[in-house]
């Protein structure tokens, strides 16, 4: 017969870690593209710093587009968050960048908020007994 391993418990640290793993919130992915600006090292980093965030809103992995423009004396953004079948997109005019990269995070989150209080307000839940007993004695016609 061959060399068989045996089984070997699980330590209390590895079945730690693998929990911790399983929190953890799940990945972003955020591209940032310039039209008609310079490309700042410090605006990008910027944008994906704040842009990061979403995944601890969603429980699937997402990924964030973020456009950064300027026509003359106009800032303008565009993102677009996409999870699964979950899209967010927002728009925004400013005078500064870093106010409008605040400001699209802003609405997005709102958006995904939003979205998910939907479908906690979605679900059906069956009803307790307390409440099933209750109906039925106020339902029951009285003889007189």
């Amino acid at each position: 017969m061959k060399n068989a391993k045996p089984q070997v418990k699980r330590r209390r640290q590895d079945v730690r870690k693998q929990r911790r793993a399983a929190r953890r919130p799940v990945s972003t992915t955020v591209t940032v593209t310039f039209h008609q600006v310079t490309p700042s090292e410090a605006i990008r980093r910027y944008a994906e710093r704040k842009f990061a965030r979403f995944g601890k809103f969603l429980k699937r992995a997402c990924e964030a587009h973020v456009i950064l423009s300027v026509d003359k004396y106009r800032q303008r953004g565009e993102v677009t968050v996409k999870s699964g079948r979950l899209s967010a997109a927002a728009a925004q005019e400013s005078k500064d960048l870093y106010s409008v990269i605040d400001l699209l995070e802003d609405k997005v989150i709102r958006q995904l908020t939003r979205h998910l209080e939907k479908l906690e307000a979605r679900k059906v839940r069956a009803l307790s007994a307390g409440e099933i007993l209750s109906e039925a004695e106020g339902n029951e016609p009285t003889s007189a």
